[in-house]
């Protein structure tokens, strides 16, 4: 399997942000050494902290991503070519290391960068040993330093990790050979190229301390951090101290938060177990009072209890059951290798081996639970690409895995036991598989289990610091599959078709940073990490996105299983920290006294995207006439709303849901499973029987059958995009200088732009590269988009200078939008014979599910409706737009609507001639006395509706156009009072198709 990265859209807008903030080229300086062959281009208002930019990403997002695209956007439009990735440590270094010299990442990069590499430069500790008594610098530290403009293509990266950066060897000044013909210092050298500078986690680089001191001599022209966390800075004493988060330029440039993340699904949800414990046996709680080199001492209750090196914790207490001592030294570690700090909680029963044999049992019943779903993807139609699942278990003593002399430790053999079981009952369960999909998943499952009994098992593997320096050749595989081999690891079968069975992985937290795979969806901790960090940092290493077999990263809708986070008992609170550490990186703080700016900001402008008119004025109105807030916008406590008591701020929520789900994390993203709460929806399946007879439609695949002339069209299409009557597709393209005036009215500040062209020669692009980029967005051959050029140049009078971006985007653009508009009534649905399993319904069973994921219904959430004609049981209402979609929910229909819901996504999978699939958003079944009854589709959309909404509702019309012999009637609304209209329409028979399609 080979990864296929794409460009997501949170991540072009990331580079399009940086790209806004970014300070610009200084052409005009008078500086001497400006073009220096060694050296960066300069930039303007270089050196500066107004030019430095931050952006905000959460974990598992793809920051690493963002930055190395950046420095190759960087390059073709500025000139810049060298570049210092600044990482806090080893393990965020080689993560880095293994995404930007990796194939996949390569292979990417050149589709949009060609002719362009990337030489990343990387040092360590090691490489400054001196050889024959001579002090000579690293091979790779020279090569970045010395490398010169003149070899245009390449791209020099330099990373280094603070440890690196703050050793003796970087500061020194006594080498026995010089750099740049005279550069005797590492660091002054580097400083001589006048770098851009890349931070990746800047919480760990905080200015003023002695790593950003570091970075400082290094004297970058440009900063730009990049970070789910940025470093905060403390003004003022006692009362008067505010503490604040460090951005350069007040805020980051770019703000994917994590409310923002988990809520649109650009993260995996989270599940959090963890095994209960009797009442008495959690009580008996031991806290670190204080841990040493030489001394433990616990608290409980009022008594003191100490240890010295060697003793047990069992004298202690004989719940702490083995021989567990205290061994002290700088990491104040127990003999297991739990590292204790002050105030850390030690629950005796948790030391148990069947204490940690329920957390790995747990955790395998996740991850099997997880592997059936991602290996048959049963409700995704037929025969979906696989998902390799993974889990990773953090454990706290190297000796317990791998033992003396690398034999099995008692956790492996305890972990051998329990999954050798799990695997034999999966066996038994799948033997008289029938489907093939099952067969092919009772084959995988044989073949783990040959493995883990074979003398070299590949199932499970570790990876721990020490094993850097092993001489065992299985451990370096191991570690060289899991540090480097993402590829492997994500694949089922190797060149040979062999099964590759590993899958569980074992560490230390020395994977807590730095690494990742998007397919873990287990993480079990056997043992608590020891001390406070984040938790989101904590389960960072299971959030990403996950990917299938065929190396493409699957959105939300693609995939059902979530991340399984297994902790101890003593940590049973982690998922409320979690939520909390969520909420509060929200840049807005919701406030239930007073109606703050902020909150009014919001609320205005996510309003706006759906009513432009709508403005602060409307919102302080509304609220003025609910009676919500005082004149000076404090809310009014126990008003009356909606025929209950509340506040204002309950009411304002209730009013404005959007304002709470901006900045708080939908309800379900994290979920507490030992809790009773659940985001699964249960559906009413007396009511959606009633929707059987018309199920059994829509449940037969449909093939998209195009007319025989498509491909005529499609050159048609092109010779007339080609011919540029009104001369708008084929431009000329010249630098542009970008001229601000800033000019005061009334004590008020703007700033008025204008461009104009700086240079005379025209920006042009390689012809080949505009031919093959031209030919896989339009999907023409490429001899026919060949002959049209020449022709289009002739015609051009030769001018070669229209082949450029602006010329090529033009062309993508106008040929699919005529091209699309020409075909949208040239094909038909034509049935197959077999039917698919969607969101909703089990095409194998021949029956509904019984409950669908609450995010497939909508990301937001409100009230419960006490309809009994509602196709859902639990509350509450899930939707994804308050306007329409919440106020037709909400609005009570008649006796003649026997059942009405929202279709959940993918819950009926029309295909799109355009790629894809779709399906509409509402159902309504009205029953009529004397015919048979009839059923309303709604698709949902703004007023402002986008030219991509009008074509989905295109293709529906199209696909409901062949059922209305069934009695299936199709509309698009845009208001709950258009529904309304239609439904009563329809109750009286007033409507026909033809009226309602009209």
């Amino acid at each position: 399997m080979k990864i296929r990265l794409e460009t997501l859209q949170h991540q072009t807008d990331a580079l399009y942000t940086i790209e806004k903030a970014f300070p610009g080229m200084d052409t005009m300086s008078n500086d001497p050494n400006a073009n220096y062959i060694y050296a960066n281009p300069l930039i303007r208002h270089r050196f500066k902290d107004k030019a430095n930019i931050d952006i905000k990403m959460e974990t598992g997002t793809g920051k690493t991503y963002v930055y190395t695209r950046m420095m190759y956007e960087f390059h073709q439009k500025y000139g810049l070519f060298k570049f210092v990735i600044a990482v806090p440590s080893p393990s965020i270094k080689e993560g880095t290391r293994n995404f930007i010299n990796s194939d996949y990442a390569k292979q990417h990069f050149s589709e949009f960068y060609e002719n362009t590499r990337m030489q990343l430069n990387v040092i360590n500790a090691g490489d400054f040993s001196s050889r024959s008594g001579r002090r000579n610098f690293p091979a790779q530290l020279s090569e970045f330093i010395e490398a010169t403009r003149q070899n245009a293509n390449q791209i020099e990266v330099l990373l280094v990790n603070q440890g690196m950066l703050h050793s003796k060897s970087m500061h020194r000044e006594d080498y026995d050979q010089t750099l740049l013909g005279g550069e005797t210092s590492p660091m002054k050298a580097i400083a001589a190229t006048r770098p851009v500078m890349i931070i990746d986690e800047p919480q760990r680089f905080p200015r003023g301390k002695k790593f950003y001191e570091d970075i400082e001599e290094m004297k970058p022209q440009l900063i730009i951090r990049f970070g789910a966390t940025f470093p905060e800075s403390t003004t003022g004493r006692g009362k008067n101290k505010v503490t604040k988060v460090d951005y350069y330029r007040g805020k980051p440039q770019f703000n994917l938060d994590a409310v923002d993340s988990f809520n649109q699904g650009l993260v995996k949800g989270i599940d959090i177990d963890y095994p209960d414990i009797p009442e008495e046996q959690a009580n008996n709680l031991y806290k670190v009072k204080k841990a040493k080199a030489r001394e433990l001492v616990l608290s409980k209750g009022n008594k003191e209890y100490s240890l010295k090196v060697g003793e047990k914790l069992a004298d202690i207490d004989s719940g702490f059951e083995g021989n567990i001592t205290y061994d002290g030294g700088t990491d104040c570690e127990l003999s297991n290798g739990l590292a204790l700090s002050k105030d850390m909680k030690l629950i005796p029963g948790t030391f148990a081996e069947n204490y940690q044999d329920e957390i790995i049992s747990q955790a395998l019943e996740c991850h099997f639970r997880a592997e059936e779903e991602n290996f048959l993807r049963p409700n995704l139609g037929n025969n979906p690409p696989k998902i390799k699942t993974l889990s990773l278990f953090f454990i706290d003593s190297i000796s317990s895995f791998r033992g003396e002399n690398n034999k099995k430790g008692w956790l492996a053999k305890h972990f051998e036991k329990l999954l050798t079981q799990k695997l034999k009952n999966l066996i038994d369960r799948y033997e008289m598989a029938i489907d093939d999909r099952e067969q092919e998943y009772y084959s995988f499952l044989q073949a783990t289990l040959r493995s883990l009994q074979s003398e070299h098992q590949d199932v499970y593997a570790g990876y721990f610091s020490e094993d850097i320096g092993s001489s065992d050749a299985d451990i370096q595989a191991e570690v060289k599959d899991i540090l480097s081999n993402k590829e492997k690891l994500l694949s089922f079968k190797d060149e040979n078709g062999n099964w590759i069975t590993r899958r569980f992985l074992f560490s230390k937290w020395t994977l807590r940073e730095g690494w990742d795979n998007p397919n873990v969806f287990t993480i079990a901790k056997l043992r608590t990490s020891g001390s406070e960090i984040s938790k989101i940092q904590e389960v960072g290493r299971g959030l990403r996105l996950p990917i299938d077999e065929t190396g493409h990263r699957l959105n939300q809708n693609e995939w059902q299983s979530r991340l399984s986070f297994l902790i101890g008992y003593d940590e049973r609170d982690f998922a409320e920290k979690l939520v909390g550490e969520i909420n509060n990186d929200s840049p807005i703080k919701l406030n239930q006294e007073e109606l703050t700016d902020d909150m009014i900001k919001l609320i205005v402008k996510t309003r706006q995207t759906a009513d432009p008119q709508f403005n602060e004025d409307q919102l302080l109105d509304d609220l003025d006439s609910h009676d919500i807030i005082t004149r000076s916008n404090k809310f009014k406590q126990n008003i009356e709303f909606k025929g209950k008591t509340m506040s204002g701020y309950e009411a304002l929520c209730q009013l404005y849901p959007e304002l709470e789900q901006r900045t708080q994390i939908t309800k379900g993203k994290v979920r507490d499973k030992n809790s009773k709460e659940s985001t699964a929806v249960k559906l009413r399946k007396q009511n959606w029987l009633q929707l059987e007879n018309l199920w059994l439609q829509l449940s037969r695949r449909q093939m998209i059958k195009f007319d025989p002339s498509v491909n005529q069209d499609a050159e048609i299409v092109a010779r007339n995009v080609f011919n540029d009557s009104d001369n708008k597709i084929f431009v000329l393209e010249r630098p542009q200088m970008i001229h601000q005036e800033i000019s005061t009215d009334k004590n008020i500040a703007s700033i008025s732009e204008s461009k104009s062209d700086f240079k005379r020669e025209y920006l042009t692009m390689n012809y080949g590269k505009f031919l093959k980029i031209l030919a896989k967005q339009t999907d023409l051959p490429v001899n026919l988009l060949n002959n049209l050029m020449i022709k289009t140049i002739k015609r051009l009078k030769g001018n070669t200078n229209y082949i450029n971006e602006k010329t090529l985007g033009n062309l993508i653009r106008t040929f699919n939008k005529q091209f699309n508009e020409r075909i949208k009534a040239s094909y038909s649905y034509e049935p197959l014979d077999f039917s698919g399993s969607t969101s909703i319904y089990n095409a194998k069973k021949h029956e509904f599910v019984d409950s669908v994921p609450a995010n497939v219904l909508g990301i937001y959430q409100s009230d419960s409706t006490s309809d009994i004609s509602y196709l859902y049981d639990r509350p509450p209402l899930r939707y994804d737009s308050a306007d329409p979609e919440l106020k037709i929910l909400q609005r009570s229909y008649g006796p003649k609507i026997s059942v009405f819901g929202k279709l959940p996504k993918q819950a009926i999978k029309i295909p799109r001639f355009d790629n894809g699939t779709t399906t509409p958003d509402f159902i309504f079944k009205i029953e009529h006395s004397n015919k048979k009854p009839t059923y309303l589709v709604i698709e949902t959309k703004a007023e402002n509706m986008r030219l991509g909404d009008e074509q989905i509702c295109i293709i529906q019309q199209k696909y409901f156009d062949q059922l209305k012999e069934t009695g299936v009637y199709y509309q698009m609304a845009t208001s709950e009072q258009e529904v309304h209209d239609l439904i009563n329409k329809l109750e009286n028979g007033e409507l026909n198709y033809d009226d309602a399609i009209n």
